[in-house]
């Protein structure tokens, strides 16, 4: 994992204030605009940016100092380039660069949320999820484009599908491109619009498509799956589908992460003398295990590899096994009189001592 603390050149208790100002200033020095001649500047940007996208966020900071994985999904994929991910960030233009924010408009995101068990959690499961999102126009083939019109140039932008404005910021001259309200950002019009979606090129309409569901999921992850949301402009990128997954509770097992805790109960007799159990597992089975003689109520023993998968990563966590003693609350005249016996062979039987505070 990347040392995003180093990326930005800032000690480990940074505030936000100067984790801003340290992007602000690597963003201008590792923009492609002002490294014409390196062609690896651009990387050095996004990784800038990654480094920024968690350090700034509260929780994705947490996560990422206790070293936990950061689910970032692709953070790139609906930037058109390193100029929105610098407008993504501080708004319009930035420092005097030029924009690459033209263009059509990219379609908007998807969510859906979709609820496994947690044995489909462990081993991976595919869904059909459905939702409703825009499509290609059928009539048009996603064109806006009625049949038999053509595209001509836009009047307004002269085919350049953006417009450029300039202003002067405290960082220099700040330019801002936005998308052609004409065009959309395409450079040119229909001579006629597709009646069907009135040359949107898109229309609404419902969406089923497979999803496999990765083993190791956690409730609360977040999986994206690019250019399966809703279509934006014509010739614009597709958005994306985002599905939020719920693990549902298993009266079986507690999850700590990518470990289980199972707890179970024996009796005294069983503690003392030990015992031979079977242990249910996540995925269905059930495992031997046995109680040692001298088992103390609340001792966890620990199954290595028998829990979840690790997400994205190799190996498992472990099942860990939490044994309760249950204590009679009502016994025979045999079983009392045999631990009458039992207690006079020991000698008699004197509380422990507290020490008074």
């Amino acid at each position: 994992m990347a040392d995003y603390y180093e990326t930005l050149g800032v000690a480990r208790d940074a505030g936000p204030e100067e984790i801003k100002r340290a992007f602000r200033r690597l963003a201008r020095e590792t923009h492609p605009d002002a490294n014409p001649d390196d062609a690896a500047a651009e990387e050095r940007f996004r990784a800038v940016a990654e480094a920024y996208e968690v350090l700034s966020d509260p929780q994705r900071r947490a996560a990422y100092d206790r070293g936990d994985r950061v689910d970032l999904g692709d953070l790139f994929s609906s930037f058109a380039g390193v100029e929105d991910l610098l407008s993504r960030f501080f708004g319009g233009g930035f420092g005097g660069f030029g924009g690459s924010s033209r263009g059509p408009v990219p379609g908007r995101d998807v969510g859906v949320h979709v609820a496994v068990t947690l044995a489909e959690a462990a081993s991976g499961v595919e869904r059909v999820v459905t939702y409703r999102a825009a499509v290609p126009c059928a009539t048009c083939a996603g064109s806006g484009v009625a049949p038999g019109a053509e595209l001509v140039e836009c009047d307004r932008c002269r085919g350049a599908g953006s417009l450029r404005s300039s202003r002067q910021t405290m960082f220099g001259t700040a330019v801002s491109v936005v998308p052609c309200d004409r065009c959309r950002g395409r450079g040119k019009v229909a001579t006629a619009h597709c009646e069907e979606c009135r040359g949107g090129g898109s229309v609404t309409d419902e969406v089923s498509i497979p999803v496999g569901i990765p083993p190791g999921v956690e409730d609360g992850t977040r999986l994206r799956i690019g250019g399966a949301g809703s279509m934006g402009d014509p010739g614009a990128r597709r958005g994306d589908l985002i599905i939020g997954i719920s693990v549902e509770d298993d009266s079986r097992f507690l999850r700590h992460g990518p470990d289980l805790l199972h707890r179970v109960s024996i009796g005294i007799a069983e503690a003392a003398l030990g015992t031979e159990l079977q242990i249910p597992t996540v995925d269905g089975e059930s495992t031997s295990f046995t109680v040692p003689a001298g088992t103390q109520p609340g001792t966890i023993f620990k199954l290595a590899r028998l829990g979840m998968p690790r997400l994205e990563r190799r190996g498992r966590g472990d099942l860990l096994i939490e044994v309760g003693v249950e204590v009679p609350t009502s016994l025979t005249s045999e079983q009392e009189e045999a631990l009458r016996r039992f207690a006079g062979d020991g000698g008699p039987v004197k509380p422990s001592k507290r020490r008074r505070r």
